[in-house]
């Protein structure tokens, strides 16, 4: 197999239990989730959750090729951990301070992740915090 000129290079990011992959190589700025185009990805939310990177990389975009590959969680678990994936790429590849610096600005998680996770459930009631009342009147 002859070794491809195109370079790709590989982000992950991640939200809850949703994991996310995103390859890079230089392009004409398609963004591809899980093989469907990022345009189209349903629902809006997710969606503008996904662009938002993209939107703040300006013209680095339409130089790359994205290809995410996400699994796990929630819709919107996907999207923010997509998000994650998309714009540590969009870091690396540019090796740009001031996209950096933009991104934490607007969202430091889109670059840090965040660390919260649902509290387990406990016994003595519904979830982890709730318990049944209790009344001796």
């Amino acid at each position: 197999m002859s070794k491809s000129s195109s370079n790709v290079k590989l982000y992950s990011g991640s939200r809850k239990t949703a994991r996310a992959t995103a390859a890079i190589s230089a392009g004409s700025g398609r963004v591809r989730i899980n093989k469907v185009p990022a345009e189209i990805v349903t629902p809006e939310v997710a969606r503008e959750v996904i662009l938002t990177p993209l939107q703040l990389a300006g013209d680095i975009r339409d130089k790359v090729d994205i290809d995410v590959k996400v699994k796990g969680g929630g819709f919107m678990s996907r999207a923010e951990a997509s998000a994650i994936a998309i714009s540590r790429a969009l870091v690396e590849w540019s090796k740009s301070s001031e996209l950096k610096q933009k991104i934490i600005e607007f969202n430091k998680h889109l670059l840090a992740g965040d660390p919260r996770r649902t509290e387990p459930k406990k016994f003595g009631g519904p979830g982890p915090r709730r318990r049944k009342q209790k009344s001796y009147r």
